[in-house]
This record gives C-alpha cells, structure tokens and sequence, in this order.
C-alpha cells in the first residue's frame, strides 16, 4: 500500500488538545464534530482527533497524572475510559464514535504514544500474535521524558512488531482515519525513534485500512527526510506551538529548511493553529482558559504562512465559540485554493525581518506573501525578478477579497507589525 495515495493535499482538521489537553470528553468531540459538519466541511476540513491520554479516567487537564492506571484491554492495548467516552463501554472501544463522526461525512482520529504501557509490562500482559508477553518486547529504559504511560518497544524482539500490528488491527476495527504517533519523531532524551517508525508503518499497511500517519513532536531531525517520507504522512517540524509571538517568528526559518521536502502525500507539519478560545482545561503553553494571545495581525501571519508552506492545518480551539473573525479565517476559500493546489513554495527574499514567499498554481497564478516581522509598519517589498515572474500581473487581496492596482513589475504593501499581505499575481 502505497501511503503517499493518501492526504494528497495538506490534512486539515480540529484537534482536542489546545483547549481540552489530556482531558477532553466525549460529548465535547461529538459537539465539535457537529460544528465542523456544519461550518467547516464545506471548505474541505475533514478531520476530528481526540489527542493525548483518552484511556485515563482521571485526566483533569494537559499537566498529566504519573503512574495512574490506565484503561486496557487484554492484549496489553489501550482502550478508551468509560468515564469519559461512554460509547465505548463495553469493549466497544472507538467504534461507535468514529461512527457518529462518518455519519457526518467527517473523518475520525486518535492520538497514541510510541510504545506499550508500563502497566502492561510490569503484569506481563498478553501480546496479540505473539507467544511473548509484554515484558519481552518492552525497552524499559526508553521512557518519555514528560509522560510515564509507556516503555518504548524494542525492535529486535518478535513480539514488538506483533504489538503493533495488533494495535493497528484495533483501530483498523474502530474506523479510525487518521493517528498521530507522539515522542517518536523527535525525543528530549533520544532523538528520533527511526525503527519504530518504520514498525508502525509495516503494522498500518498491514491493518487492511487506509489511515494517516502523524509523528510528533519536533522538530523532527532534516537529516531523517527521506526516511519520514518513506514512512509518515505528516511530522512536526517544531515542539508544541502556541499563542506566543517568538514561536511564530521561528517558524519563518523552520519553513525554509523544510519547504524542499514538502510533496503529495508528506507534509511537514507547523502544528496546531492555537485560534479562539484556548486552554480551557490545557496549562500548556503558559495560559490558562483564554482567547488567543495572538493579534489578529499575528493570526493573518500565521494563517498566510501555513497556506503558502501547505502546512496540515489542525485547529485547536474550542470551535462552538468561534467568532466570525476566527470562522473567517478558516473559511477563506481563496487562501484554501492556494493551501490545497499551489506549489513550489520558496522563501524568495528575505531582508531582515521583512520576508517574502512565493507559490504557483496549475492555473499559471503566482502568489505572494510578505510578511512583516518586525516591531513597528513597514513597507515590504517583492520584484518579480524575485518572485519568478514576468509582467504585467492582476494582483488579488486574499484575506480582504479586493482587487488591487495592476503591478507592472514589484509588489509594495505597508504592513503593520508582525502582520502579513497574501496577494494572488494573475497574468493579464
């Protein structure tokens, strides 16, 4: 199977954790799935994932609980808590709820840890498949440094393999679309966890369900590329990002090193969009139940720089008080067509804080994001030598959805602090 088929273009979808961490519940992903349905669908957003920690019955926000008994099955897999999913009570697992989200047109994902819970290895637990027990295939001393769910897998072990392919057989049963795989693309203690990537490569094409595969956190090594494309649909290029200026400014350069590798089907990943109500039980990120920290000239960056690099776009914010701001800037079809179709994307200048990207479509338009990151308005200016493209041009406002002047041969805009332009370059 060839996993490059699948997310051809960008993923897009809401993820639980910028508001809920590690606690979220069922009827919250129901009531944002609704939402999505609704609003966000029509404009080709797709996905709904309930992040980290869905097998604890005792999760209260993102700072997680050590060695607290999780909810497994008794092949040492973890299985949804009651509690909190109450559809999945009595072995149903994720099933009834990846139904609900079908039933809306949507696609449904989960979030797991590299690894096989500690719990399951000190009971020396069962392994689907595999005549070793957890004990056997586990690697005591690969431990996640900020979570103590799990021991990592050693690959050298039969069994390990075994394990994960009976994970993915599980939620191959459940309808589950989309996983995103955490502490293995980048590790605080290890660095990048190659061969259990390639594992869980090996167990999803054998799962006999198509899913996407994302790695987490970063920033994932440059030098593993090939071996991420050859394996992942989407890995993150930076640790968790949030509403925080300096996190967005670095971006810029994150973007730059990456942008030679984005290709169909492999997505180098800028994380979560941390827009409208935020935090609500998260304490990452140092905030607390907010709104975005972000200006709205900061959100446009963000929002243009994500489209132009085709950057997956996970929203993280509680979405039922979404704001028509907040809805308008996921809902803009015409930076959407640029996220979905463009390609070639490129830093094309950059002079100290004021920087420039390029993209093309099929269509034969350019397009052009200048960015202001610096501290005051500032005239931000873009030729066409730089751009690689010749004159005259139409030039197309995205984010104000308004006709510019016709450019005969540079582009000028004053941008306001930390702000952003995102202009459509259309031959006459």
């Amino acid at each position: 199977m060839n996993h490059h088929r699948i997310a051809q273009t960008p993923p897009m979808g809401w993820n639980s954790w910028d508001c809920y961490g590690a606690a979220v519940r069922e009827e919250e992903i129901r009531a944002n799935a609704d939402y999505m349905a609704r609003y966000l669908k029509p404009h080709g957003w797709e996905y709904i994932v309930v992040d980290i920690q869905w097998s604890e019955p005792g999760a209260v926000s993102s700072a997680y609980r050590p060695f607290v008994p999780l909810e497994m099955d008794e092949y040492s897999r973890l299985i949804p808590a009651a509690n909190r999913f109450p559809s999945a009570a009595g072995g149903k697992g994720f099933k009834p709820l990846a139904d609900y989200v079908h039933g809306l047109g949507l696609k449904f994902g989960i979030h797991i840890m590299r690894g096989i819970p500690r719990q399951a290895v000190h009971a020396n637990t069962p392994i689907l498949g595999s005549e070793e027990g957890a004990r056997d295939i586990a690697h005591p001393n690969s431990i996640c440094p900020w979570n103590t769910d799990m021991y990592g897998l050693d690959p050298a072990k039969a069994g390990a393999q075994a394990y994960y392919d009976s994970l993915f057989q599980l939620y191959a049963e459940w309808e589950v679309d989309f996983v995103k795989v955490d502490d293995i693309a980048a590790s605080r203690l290890y660095g990048i966890h190659a061969e259990e990537i390639a594992m869980i490569r090996r167990a999803i094409d054998r799962c006999g369900r198509e899913m996407v595969l994302s790695l987490s956190p970063g920033p994932a090594p440059l030098e593993y590329a090939d071996h991420l494309a050859a394996n992942a649909n989407m890995w993150r290029m930076t640790d968790d990002f949030w509403d925080i200026w300096p996190l967005l400014y670095n971006m810029f350069e994150r973007c730059e090193k990456w942008a030679p590798h984005v290709k169909e089907g492999c997505w180098p990943d800028c994380d979560m969009l941390p827009l409208g109500h935020l935090g609500i039980r998260s304490v990452d990120g140092g905030g607390a139940d907010r709104w975005t920290r972000f200006t709205k000239d900061e959100q446009v960056t963000m929002m243009s720089l994500w489209a132009i690099f085709r950057s997956p776009l996970m929203m993280g914010g509680e979405m039922r008080d979404n704001d028509e701001w907040t809805l308008g800037l996921l809902t803009n079809d015409e930076v959407l067509h640029l996220h979905r179709s463009s390609r070639g994307a490129r830093q094309a200048a950059r002079e100290q804080d004021r920087i420039v990207w390029s993209a093309f479509d099929e269509q034969g338009n350019a397009y052009a994001a200048l960015f202001n990151a610096t501290d005051e308005p500032s005239l931000v200016t873009a030729s066409f030598g730089q751009l690689g493209i010749d004159g005259p041009r139409r030039v197309r406002d995205l984010w104000a959805r308004q006709d510019e002047d016709i450019a005969e041969d540079e582009i000028a805009f004053t941008i306001p602090a930390h702000g952003a332009k995102l202009v459509r370059l259309t031959p006459l």
